[in-house]
């Protein structure tokens, strides 16, 4: 079996064979046209013996029977079923005529494969019926009229063509059996197509019915967090404006130490808790695309250092020290000073909290480039570092390098994933890049003045950027 399927695929052109169906119908073409004639082969001895003429006509039937064995290879040399179809189509459409007009008129035993190849027309040729049909009417016309002009040579008496009749029939009766079994099997592969299709269809319906049902869930939750936001907010800048005015009025008396002590510890605890506020209504309002961005132009060195003063109370909680590097010409940029603000003091916070009397090194450049500027700020510390396989997931909401991580410096895990969304509304991208152990550093690559396109082609990512040298972050 496995040989004959390679001699029938020998004479199947490479573009049959990338669809399953095309390559069937391909197939069973070659197959029927390497039989077919072998069968038929019976009839041309048949007409050798009893035409006494051996004319023109004798051999033009053996001719014509002997020409289907050259349609396989037709085909792969034109790579093109659909033509030679269309050519095997007529060559039997004119055989079966031809051989009526000369043995047997309408009553010849030929005449019944004309309705054979009508049949062969419609099945190799389905896209194109009225070919098909144009083909058999242009047939008949032409053996109509041969008809009414000349009449019919007889070169064989009508009672000697029983045996070819018996043979014609047996001929038609195997080849058409066979091709009603192979197209009894293409139904049924298509029916099983079609079934496995509407279960992927219904599939496709209960996981669009899934999502839709996790959007609205991920809608209410949005929601939730937004309202609970902002009623945490509330109480909570109420409890530091107390412990505010508390320990102002404790500040010249040395008595109440203990009890500014204890303040300052309400205090910081409630700053602390209105941060991962703030955090979570950021997520929020950024999974709602409810972010608006402030757009102004503000000197980027004012606001850099502006943004290290304020990290200082968390570098200093540490030991940690801090050296900035401003390059020459930073000049004034364009884009949401706010929005940029939190991201650096986000990735200076992560560089204090994963790193022990450490340096923190905060290196800002601007880079000309021929379609505008770009701003690029770095920042590197000396702390823990993260491993290659923990770095995927910095950027996942309320994920952290590893669990270990979490459970011993804490976090919500959102400072990263609210900085990178940051960067993509501005148009620009965070990268990373960190050794276990060593440190880690965090990149933002900015456009210089913002445009409304920016935000729209920007993304995230986890690579490799050019590091500042510590000579020049000193």
């Amino acid at each position: 079996m496995k040989r004959a399927l390679k001699i029938i695929d020998w004479f199947i052109p490479d573009a049959s064979r990338s669809d399953l169906s095309d390559l069937s119908l391909a197939r069973n073409f070659v197959f029927t046209h390497l039989f077919g004639p072998l069968l038929s082969q019976s009839i041309s001895i048949f007409l050798y013996r009893t035409d006494p003429e051996h004319g023109f006509a004798c051999w033009t039937m053996i001719a014509c029977i002997w020409m289907f064995w050259t349609l396989p290879f037709v085909l792969r040399y034109t790579r093109n079923l659909q033509k030679v179809a269309l050519v095997s189509v007529e060559l039997l459409a004119f055989t079966s005529l031809f051989g009526a007009y000369h043995y047997g008129g309408v009553s010849s035993p030929f005449l019944p494969w004309l309705l054979v190849s009508l049949l062969l027309g419609f099945f190799y040729l389905s896209e194109r019926p009225i070919l098909v049909i144009s083909m058999f009417s242009f047939n008949i016309c032409v053996f109509s009229a041969a008809y009414a002009l000349y009449s019919l040579p007889n070169h064989v008496p009508l009672s000697q063509m029983g045996t070819v009749g018996w043979i014609s029939i047996m001929s038609g009766f195997i080849y058409m059996s066979w091709m009603a079994i192979y197209y009894a099997s293409i139904m049924s592969m298509r029916s099983d197509a079609e079934r496995e299709a509407e279960r992927h269809r219904a599939t496709a319906v209960r996981l669009q019915q899934a999502k839709d049902l996790a959007d609205k869930a991920n809608l209410s939750k949005s929601i939730f967090l937004a309202k609970m936001s902002h009623e945490l907010r509330t109480p909570l800048n109420a409890v530091i404006g107390f412990s505010e005015i508390l320990m102002e009025n404790f500040e010249d008396e040395a008595r109440y130490a203990r009890k500014k002590e204890d303040l300052l510890r309400i205090n910081g605890a409630g700053k602390h808790l209105l941060s991962l506020v703030a955090d979570v209504l950021d997520l929020s309002k950024i999974e709602n695309n409810h972010i608006d961005l402030k757009i102004e132009t503000f000197n980027l060195e004012r606001l850099v250092r502006d943004v290290a003063a304020t990290a200082k109370q968390a570098l200093d909680q540490h030991g940690n020290t801090i050296a900035i590097s401003c390059g020459s010409a930073l000049g004034e940029v364009t884009t949401d000073a706010t929005k940029l603000r939190q991201v650096i003091l986000n990735l200076l916070s992560n560089g204090a909290k994963f790193t022990k009397a450490g340096m923190i090194a905060l290196s800002v450049r601007r880079e000309k480039k021929p379609g505008g500027d770009w701003i690029e700020i770095q920042v590197r510390d000396s702390g823990i570092g993260i491993a290659k396989a923990d770095l995927a997931r910095l950027f996942q909401s309320f994920g952290q390098a590893s669990p270990a991580t979490s459970g011993q410096y804490g976090g919500t895990g959102l400072g990263l994933v609210i900085s990178q969304k940051f960067c993509a509304l501005m148009g620009g991208a965070i990268t990373v890049t960190s050794e276990l152990g060593r440190g880690s550093c965090f990149a933002v690559r900015l456009p210089a003045v913002w445009s409304a396109d920016d935000g729209q082609c920007s993304e995230t990512l986890v690579g490799h950027l050019p590091f500042v040298p510590e000579s020049q972050a000193a």
